[in-house]
């Protein structure tokens, strides 16, 4: 049983349980078999467990009940957010806290890591602990452009996950060796079979609870009025500023870059903006328009 138990704190395996009501030694048991599953699984069976009498243990078990406290204290410092747990938290909790991916190996040389503040920095790091080397983890850039064409835009409704069969500005993340522009133009390419030419910049949006994500968006027109789904486009289409359907977006980075621009043609002034997209805490991702733009810059 204690193995069990044993088991069910450590693995990452979804515990399938048919109780027997006693073996041949006279204890409960239960046969078990495995799925995968998350931690949450795991503390949930463990809380559904009956309490034993330690007497009938043999003297060199934790009793049951001990043992389920345990791993019980551990799921409330997990999930509580006042910090009531008395016992410091957990090295993986504090990478979780940080926002910082937990690497697990080395990249150079595949030893495993340790999770520290090295000296003279300020931030948590993954450090090999065979070769020395510290992992950084850097920012992703998304590029893209908004085309206009005949006092539209154009769109590309998503083939692919996230966000599929909505809308969004052809756009993806850059490339190794490539300058912004190249990504914006292949970018478009891609997935709106479009060539076309970039004009400016129009917006650098910053998502810093995405992994600081940043997106740079490039005004540009289309050199021919040809375009057509690519493999991750099931539709691409010209919309008029009134017709751009604002429920139907992606991603609050799509919200945020077209309501600037419709509001820039408006005023009859294109500009460049700078800001800052912070999710709401408890929101979905596919809220799109659970967000606050901060910072805001424009110039």
């Amino acid at each position: 049983m204690l193995k069990a138990i044993q088991i069910l704190g450590c693995s990452s395996s979804l515990v399938t349980q048919r109780w027997k009501p006693f073996s041949s030694q006279g204890l409960p048991s239960i046969a078990i078999s495995f799925k995968p599953f998350s931690s949450f699984y795991a503390v949930s069976f463990l809380k559904a467990l009956p309490t034993m009498d330690s007497s009938l243990l043999p003297k060199d078990s934790t009793p049951m009940s001990q043992s389920r406290s345990i791993h019980a204290s551990s799921a409330r410092s997990d999930s509580n957010p006042d910090g009531t747990s008395s016992s410091p938290p957990s090295p993986s909790l504090a990478v979780q806290s940080s926002g910082v991916r937990n690497i697990k190996f080395c990249q150079w040389c595949g030893g495993p890591t340790k999770h520290d503040i090295p000296e003279g920095e300020e931030r948590l790091r993954a450090i090999c602990t065979i070769c020395g080397k510290i992992i950084y983890q850097n920012p992703k850039m998304v590029v893209g452009c908004l085309i206009q064409h005949d006092n539209k835009v154009l769109l590309c409704k998503r083939k692919i996950q996230p966000s599929y069969g909505l809308w969004t500005l052809p756009a993806g993340y850059l490339e190794i060796g490539e300058s912004a522009t190249e990504g914006a133009i292949r970018e478009t390419r891609e997935e709106a079979n479009a060539e076309v030419e970039v004009l400016s910049p129009f917006a650098q949006l910053d998502i810093p609870l995405i992994g600081q994500q940043t997106y740079i968006i490039f005004l540009a027109k289309l050199k021919k009025p040809h375009f057509s789904p690519g493999p991750e486009s099931s539709e691409c289409r010209l919309f008029s500023l009134d017709d751009i359907p604002f429920d139907s977006l992606s991603f609050s980075s799509m919200v945020v870059t077209l309501s600037m621009y419709a509001e820039d043609i408006k005023s009859g002034k294109l500009k460049f903006h700078y800001g800052v997209i912070n999710k709401r805490l408890g929101t979905s991702p596919s809220d799109i328009h659970a967000y606050t733009l901060d910072n805001h810059m424009q110039s």
